[in-house]
C-alpha cells in the first residue's frame, strides 16, 4: 500500500497480501482447465484405435455429457424467468454452430491429423474471432494485430506441412475439418454476446451444450443403427466417459472459476499452456513423434497468439 502526492490511498487489485491467494488459485483453475481440455484429442486419437467412427463416438461422448450439462443449466436457471422465444432461437443456433458442429468436425479431423497439429490449429481461434468481427461489424485490425496472426498462421503451416510430408494427402481434409471445427466455435463467441449478457454465462453453456448433445444423439439415431453403439470396444466406453467427464464438463467448469477470480484476460494467457501439454501428451502417450519443425512452429503459434492478445487489449 502506497499514497500518492496529496496523501490519497492508492491500491493495486493484488498488491494485498488477501490477494495472492486469489490469483494463485486463479491461475491454477485456468492451468487445469487448459490442461484437462487439451486431453480430449488424445482420448479421442485413443479411441480411433479400438476401431470406432467419429459418428459413434461422439455419440457416446455427448450422451455421458448430456446429465452434466443438463444439471448446469438447470443450476443457472433457479430463480431466473423463463427464456423469451428469441433466446431459445440463439441457444439453439448457438448449441448447432458453437457446439455440435464445432465437435463433430473437430472429432472427424482427428481421424487424420496428430493431436499436436489439432491443438495448434484450434488455438487460432482467437485471430479467427477478429476476423469475423471485422467481416460482420467492420471493427479494424491494426498492425500488431496482423504481425501476430502473420506468426501464428505461419507456425502452424510449418506443422502442416511437416506433417503432410509424412503422412500423405489425408492431413488436408484432416486439417480442413479441423479448422472448420475452429471457424464455428468462432461464430459461437462472436455472437454470444448479448445472449451472456441476458442470461449469464453458466445458463448459456449449460443450455446450448445440452442442444449440441441432443443433436449428436439425433445425428448418430439418423446414421447408424442401434447394433453400431453396442459393437464399439468397452475401451471406448470408458474413454468416452473420460472425455465427458475430465475433459469437456471439467473444464468448463475450471475456467470459469479462474475468469471469476484473475479475469478473461490472464486466464486466456495461462490457457497457452494448453497446446505444450497437448504436444506432451501425444509424445508420451500416442507415441507422436517431436521434431525440430514441430517445436518451431509451436513457438510461432504461441508467440503470435501473445502478439494478438496483446495488441487487442
Amino acid at each position: 500500500m502506497r499514497c500518492d502526492n496529496r496523501g490519497q490511498r492508492m491500491t493495486s487489485p493484488f498488491a494485498s497480501p488477501r490477494h495472492k491467494p486469489q490469483l494463485a488459485t486463479g491461475v491454477a483453475l485456468a492451468a487445469v482447465g487448459a490442461i484437462a481440455f487439451s486431453g480430449k484429442a488424445i482420448i479421442v486419437k485413443l479411441a480411433y484405435r479400438y476401431g470406432v467412427d467419429a459418428v459413434t463416438l461422439i455419440m457416446y461422448r455427448m450422451l455421458f455429457a448430456l446429465p452434466i450439462f443438463a444439471g448446469m443449466a438447470w443450476w443457472a436457471s433457479r430463480g431466473k424467468p423463463p427464456l423469451a422465444g428469441r433466446d431459445w432461437w440463439g441457444v439453439l443456433g448457438l448449441g448447432v454452430t458453437g457446439y455440435y458442429l464445432a465437435s463433430f468436425l473437430d472429432f472427424a479431423g482427428l481421424q487424420y491429423i496428430s493431436a499436436s497439429l489439432e491443438r495448434l490449429i484450434l488455438y487460432l481461434n482467437p485471430t479467427l474471432v477478429m476476423l469475423l468481427g471485422w467481416l460482420v461489424y467492420g471493427k479494424p485490425f491494426t498492425r500488431i494485430h496482423l504481425a501476430g496472426m502473420a506468426l501464428s498462421y505461419a507456425g502452424v503451416l510449418l506443422v502442416f506441412g511437416q506433417e503432410a510430408g509424412v503422412q500423405g494427402g489425408d492431413v488436408a481434409l484432416g486439417t480442413l475439418l479441423v479448422f472448420a471445427s475452429a471457424v464455428s466455435y468462432a461464430v459461437y463467441l462472436v455472437y454470444s454476446g448479448q445472449l451472456v449478457q441476458r442470461l449469464g454465462s453458466l445458463r448459456l453453456v449449460g443450455l446450448a451444450t445440452s442442444v449440441a448433445c441432443l443433436c449428436c444423439l439425433l445425428q448418430f439415431a439418423l446414421l447408424r443403427p442401434v447394433e453400431a453403439a453396442l459393437a464399439v470396444a468397452p475401451e471406448v466406453i470408458w474413454l468416452s466417459v473420460l472425455n465427458a467427464t475430465l475433459c469437456t464438463a471439467l473444464p468448463v467448469l475450471l475456467v470459469m472459476m479462474a475468469i471469476e477470480r484473475i479475469g478473461a484476460a490472464m486466464s486466456a494467457q495461462t490457457g497457452m499452456i494448453g497446446p505444450m501439454s497437448t504436444i506432451l501428451m501425444g509424445v508420451l502417450i500416442l507415441g507422436e513423434p517431436f521434431t525440430g519443425w514441430i517445436a518451431a512452429g509451436t513457438v510461432l503459434v504461441i508467440a503470435g497468439i501473445y502478439v494478438f492478445s496483446r495488441a487487442g487489449r
